[in-house]
């Protein structure tokens, strides 16, 4: 960690907050609990425990992994459905394939990107390549789930395949920090994930005792996760480490800080930065559908039981 990286950062664009900016307050640190997905591989459930209202337009992510497997031991996940919300899965580390009943599909590898909108519903799976499975091998990743209003929640399903060379790198000003901007727009730089849900997702890297303050919108929520490393938050340095999200107030900037000292298997700070515009709609979400209703749930439901959601292809979608 991390797969996408530059020599100097002090070569690429730097963005800082500008003077005046308000900083955002750290309202709650939260550690996330770990649990088993799919056919058993490990994760950490990052937003557990978090109030629904700061988490808005999120559902949940995990932290998949990190995980050094043994030859055989490769899990992922069986067919299942999907309606109503996009998952993104950004691949930090190994090999992962997706198919879905709607065409979509394909190989994502260290530094890239899937990001599927189910829309009003599908089949998808994914699973670590039959190679990786024979190898073993290292795996760490993280799925993102992210609403759709209401307007877009039957739309017809589309998939992005967003290459790790092609998110927008960025530095802080003393080059301190890398800044990978997956989706969204920081200080006029913009990602390459094209969003229903207005959002920003940056993954950051941060030195060492280097401390980083960017401009965020005011009309975006606030979170930080920590996937790797030691650090603090907010302008009054709340600590976090490992597996916690940081749970931010209101604000034009945010603040995040790298401790001197890191864990000898953990050089830098890895911390995944989101915002985004809430929706602010009722939610009725259980299991892998996310609606407004429970009638809305009930009709998924019936749906999917009746194959209006799609048929398992007959076909692997090929390596690539």
């Amino acid at each position: 960690m991390p797969a996408v990286t530059v020599e100097n950062p002090l070569t690429l664009p730097r963005v800082t907050a500008p003077e005046g900016s308000v900083p955002r307050p750290v309202l709650a640190v939260t550690t996330a609990p770990g649990g088993f997905e799919g056919e058993g591989f490990p994760v950490r459930r990052a937003f557990a425990g978090i109030n629904y209202q700061h988490l808005d337009p999120f559902i949940m992510m995990d932290q998949m992994g990190e995980v050094e497997y043994a030859p055989g031991e490769p899990k992922g996940t069986p067919w299942h459905p999907h309606r109503g919300f996009e998952t993104v899965t950004y691949l930090i580390d190994g090999t992962f394939i997706h198919q879905d009943s709607h065409g979509g599909g394909g190989t994502i590898n260290d530094g890239d990107t899937q990001w599927m909108t189910a829309g009003s519903g599908l089949l998808h799976i994914e699973a670590p390549p039959e190679s990786l499975v024979v190898s073993g091998g290292l795996f760490h990743g993280l799925q993102l789930w992210v609403n759709l209003p209401a307007a877009d929640k039957m739309m017809a399903p589309r998939y992005q395949d967003i290459r790790g060379g092609e998110v927008q790198l960025l530095a802080s000003p003393d080059g301190g920090a890398l800044l990978r901007v997956i989706a969204g727009s920081l200080d006029g730089h913009d990602g390459p994930g094209i969003t229903h849900t207005p959002i920003t997702m940056i993954h950051a890297t941060v030195r060492p005792g280097a401390e980083v303050t960017l401009p965020w919108r005011e009309d975006f929520n606030g979170l930080a996760y920590v996937m790797a490393g030691r650090g603090s938050v907010g302008t009054d340095r709340r600590p976090v480490h490992t597996g916690q999200t940081a749970v931010f107030g209101k604000g034009s900037s945010l603040t995040v800080r790298a401790d001197e000292q890191q864990d000898s298997n953990t050089p830098d700070l890895e911390i995944v930065l989101l915002g985004g515009r809430p929706i602010r709609e009722p939610m009725a979400h259980y299991g892998p559908f996310v609606m407004n209703t429970r009638a809305e749930l009930q009709e998924a439901f019936d749906d999917y039981q009746a194959g209006r959601l799609g048929v398992i292809p007959t076909e692997r979608v090929p390596h690539t």
